[in-house]
């Protein structure tokens, strides 16, 4: 049986292939997937969205603007119309929530909802856990994710990532750089990943986008930045990079570091990287990293930056086919799809 789905995003991130955030990258497999696969995929996301299937736009904030509460109010309230309407217009099945404020645009009580708690636990309003609306569930993205939820929290089996192989491939010759990407903020932890390559002595790129919140920009201009240059090795920022040159520079990098500061839900730079033969150096207390970075086989999880920059030095040991191999045997967005259509088909039993 073929399923129609509205998909919503968080409502100031642009959706598509070149997204910088996780949740908008796993909104964009989906999509593809369910319009390759005989389904229909309506999107509700910004405009400047792209998508496989009909997308539903809503205004997107100006370059350059400002994201605080205004300006979030605004998206919410654009966002709730646009589901309104995309339910009026056409037979959904099922709603799917990607956002992580997606209990302010909850559609009315009727059609069966799905909210996929992309980001940890924490970052959600506690009254998330506990939604009253029928019809309504829930789940995670790692068994480390649900198991930071909180007591009594009615979640249905997580749905591991996965990415796209096709899209990456290893390269026979790596080069000497390291490389950090996402989406620039202080919970990322870039400057851990900046004094981990000084010490080690090994060039790094960092790729990601500063997004307008005030938080977010000044840590890019205060902190990040000012750690740049200078005598050592190479330290530079690139910005915001689409998937063309993301997948160049994952596959020549020598490795890929996540020095996240919180507890990850999950880490599909990380999943990118291993398609891609490249192992991962990971910060051992990042939330579900350790479901992902097999140590000593596909990369290193290390305690600080200290352990970091000794992990670069010896990751020329480890075999990039075994990363690819990984990879190959995990972390498939075949297999994540699926679960997904299976997830959807459980909602409408049990709805």
């Amino acid at each position: 049986m073929s399923l129609t789905v509205l998909h919503v995003s968080y409502p100031l991130a642009p959706v598509g292939p070149d997204a910088v955030g996780g949740a908008e990258q796993v909104l964009s497999m989906l999509d593809e997937a369910l319009s390759r696969g005989g389904h229909r995929s309506i999107v509700v996301a910004p405009e400047g969205s792209t998508c496989a299937g009909t997308l539903v736009a809503t205004p997107a904030p100006p370059p350059g603007a400002v994201l605080d509460e205004a300006a979030k109010e605004q998206a919410w309230r654009h966002h709730r119309s646009a589901i309104a309407r995309a339910l009026n217009r056409y037979p959904i099945d099922l709603v799917h929530l990607h956002g992580v404020d997606f209990d302010r645009y909850l559609p009315e009580p009727g059609v069966p909802v799905l909210a996929t708690l992309h980001l940890p636990p924490s970052f959600y309003a506690p009254a998330v856990f506990r939604i009253e609306r029928p019809r309504t569930f829930l789940h995670c993205v790692s068994a480390t994710q649900r198991r930071a939820c909180p007591p009594g929290a009615r979640l249905l089996p997580e749905v591991p990532n996965g990415v796209r192989l096709e899209h990456y491939r290893p390269r026979r010759h790596k080069r000497g750089f390291a490389i950090t990407l996402g989406r620039i903020c202080p919970e990322k932890g870039y400057h851990v990943a900046v004094e981990a390559s000084v010490r080690a002595g090994a060039p790094l790129l960092i790729a990601g986008q500063a997004f307008g919140y005030e938080e977010h920009t000044r840590y890019l201009r205060e902190v990040l930045l000012p750690m740049l240059g200078g005598p050592g090795p190479v330290r530079r920022f690139l910005g915001p990079v689409g998937l063309a040159r993301k997948r160049r520079l994952l596959a020549a990098a020598r490795c890929l570091l996540v020095p996240s500061l919180v507890q990850e839900t999950s880490s599909l730079v990380a999943m990118e990287a291993l398609a891609s033969g490249t192992p991962v150096i990971a910060l051992r207390g990042a939330g579900a990293l350790p479901e992902i970075v097999e140590h000593g086989r596909t990369g290193f999880l290390v305690d600080g930056a200290g352990e970091m920059a000794e992990a670069i030095a010896r990751v020329d040991q480890l075999d990039p086919a075994e990363c690819r191999r990984a990879a190959e045997e995990r972390f498939t967005a075949a297999r994540t799809a699926a679960a997904y259509i299976e997830t959807y088909r459980r909602v409408l039993r049990e709805a």
